[in-house]
Parts: structure tokens; sequence; C-alpha cells
């Protein structure tokens, strides 16, 4: 009796442990959900719903359980603005313009946008911005002065303070940040990493209140070269991906790993298949292991940490954001869809 027990129990654990493997994704589905002659490069989820951001003034939000599209124009006096960053806390929504002036609002009363944040200057252009927390968000810009630009808030989004540049690292000649799919910035606990033009990261431990500059093998000779996306996984474990929008065919010192919180980094997959992408996110709920990278080039997708990749689709986009370990959300040129992987 006791040994039929075991053997039982024996089934029960191998059969419990076929059930969890999780296996490699093979193939994608892409369903189109919105269409429009817009460039998306920022979207967000937020409940039930994908908020999105793009040019022509063009915001709004999708309710992924009806489909539901809801769009709305914001204007600046005669200004049409192009927003390339979003982000949300529990309360609100945020969306940030590029180019002078930089524009940042928050949803306000009556439905309208409430602008929080403006910034003039030949030199302005803001990237990419996210939230530690309901209270305390960034967003992040090229070099002006000698230093990144950055602004931080502290009391919801209500008001931003830009910080100093006696405070921040000195900003290699040009360095700025790519607004191309609003994830070269990455918060995990208190901790930030910003991904520039240069190669190079700019760490806080400490929610901006402290920088200093963690170095990568990542290509960053031409001004459009260096890393155009970041994700950790964990405060250790993270990536890297980019390259030459004007080359997309080139795959060298284009991916780069860290699994030390951004001390290190080594460079993953080199000279090999993806070649330039603009954005990169790791698959939730798969250890680390599993990554999908994107852009005009197509999706293509790594089970073993970036060692190896293959191409699931040409399908052009900029931007995507998980919604669980098999279903993401994508923008691009003129439309949004689902990503369903398989």
């Amino acid at each position: 009796m006791r040994l039929i027990i075991f053997l039982a129990l024996g089934v029960c654990l191998l059969s419990c442990n076929e059930k969890e493997t999780k296996q490699a994704f093979s193939k994608v589905t892409v369903n189109t959900l919105y269409e429009d002659s817009l460039s998306i490069r920022a979207i967000e989820l937020m409940g039930g719903s994908l908020a999105f951001a793009g040019n022509n003034g063009v915001f709004g939000s999708i309710d992924l359980r009806t489909g539901q599209v809801r769009t709305n124009v914001q204007q600046f006096d005669s200004i049409t603005p192009e927003f390339r960053a979003v982000a949300h806390t529990s309360n609100d929504f945020f969306m940030l313009s590029v180019a002078t002036p930089a524009l940042l609002y928050k949803t306000g009363g009556k439905g309208r946008m409430e602008l929080v944040y403006k910034e003039e200057g030949e030199a302005v252009f803001y990237d990419a911005m996210t939230f530690w927390n309901d209270q305390e968000g960034i967003a992040i810009g090229d070099s002006i002065e000698g230093c990144m630009g950055i602004v931080i808030t502290r009391d919801g989004g209500r008001t931003w303070n830009k910080v100093e540049c006696a405070d921040l690292p000195k900003a290699v000649e040009g360095e700025g940040a790519f607004a191309a799919s609003n994830t070269n910035i990455e918060v995990m606990g208190d901790k930030t990493w910003v991904a520039t033009t240069a190669g190079r990261i700019y760490f806080s431990p400490d929610k901006g209140k402290s920088w200093e500059v963690q170095n990568t093998p990542m290509v960053s000779k031409e001004p459009t070269q260096g890393i155009y996306s970041i994700d950790f996984y964990d405060e250790n474990l993270g990536v890297a991906i980019g390259g030459d929008y004007t080359r997309p065919e080139a795959n060298t010192a284009n991916k780069a790993i860290t699994r030390d919180g951004g001390a290190t980094w080594q460079l993953i997959a080199d000279g090999q298949t993806p070649a330039y992408k603009s954005c990169i996110q790791f698959v939730p709920n798969s250890g680390g292991k599993e990554m999908v990278a994107l852009g005009f080039t197509g999706i293509a997708y790594s089970a073993d940490q970036g060692n190896t990749w293959k191409e699931l689709s040409g399908e052009p986009f900029y931007t995507l954001r998980f919604l669980n370990d098999s279903v993401a959300y994508a923008a691009g040129k003129n439309r949004i869809s689902s990503l369903v992987f398989q």
C-alpha cells in the first residue's frame, strides 16, 4: 500500500511539473486594434485599458475588454505637440512631448489634460518618463549645458523640478536618449537606469537623488547609434538593445546583458540576429530567460537569455508592453495591435 502511494505521488509530481513547463514561443499572431495615420511610440497598460499618445497631438485609450477606442487631440496655443513618452500612477495619466517647448500633461478636471511642466530652449528634447510610485516620477531628455535633462516629481506629478547639472554626471558631447519607444528608462524599487545614445547607463540607487555612470560595450560611435531600449527582470538582471536605425541590418555590439544590476555589461548574440531594434522586454514569469525585441525590422524572440534568437515576424512596430506571459500590445506606424505568442 505504501509503495502504491509513493508511485501515485511520483506520477502526480511528474504530471504537475509537465504542466508547469512553459514551451518556447514559435509564432506570434498580430491582431490590429486601432488604425490611424499616426506614429505611436508610447503605450501604457492602465487597468483594463491601454493608454497611448502619438504625433499630431493625438492621445487616447483602448478598452481591452470591449475594444472601444477613445481619442482626443491636445494643442498648445498654435502648436500641435508630438508625444513620445507616457506614464501613469493609480490616479493619473501623463504624456510628454518632444522638442521645444517640452510640454508635460497630467489628467485634470472635466476630462481635460492639465499642463504641469513646460521647458523651452533650442536643445530641449525629452525622450521617456515613468514613475517609481504614485508620488514620485521621472522624465529624461537630451543633454543641455553639459548634463542630461532630468526632471522629477515628488508630489504625484503636480509639480516637476529639473535636476541641477552639479548633481549629475558630466555628459559626453552630444549625449542624449532616443525617443523611440519610451523604454530607455527603467525603475525597480528605488533604483533607476537611464540608457543613452553614448552607450552609457545613468544609474541612481535612490530614486534620482544621486547618480553615477555605468559603461557598456554597446556601439555608440555615431549620433544614430547607442542604446535604444532597456528592461530589467529584477534588480540584477537587465538587458539592453539598440544599434543604428540608419543601418538596420547591422548586428554587432547592439545587444548586452547585465547580471549585477548594471555594474558590468556583456555583449550577447554579437554579430547574430537580431539587428537594430527599438524596444526590448522580458517575458513575464519566464525566470528572466525569455525576451522579445521589436522595431520597424520585425519581432524577434529569445528563450535563452539572449544567447540565441529567432525572428517570429516581419511585422513592424516601435514599442510593446506585456499583459501576461503570452499576450502583449505593440504600437508603431499607423496602428496599435495585440501580439499573441504561442
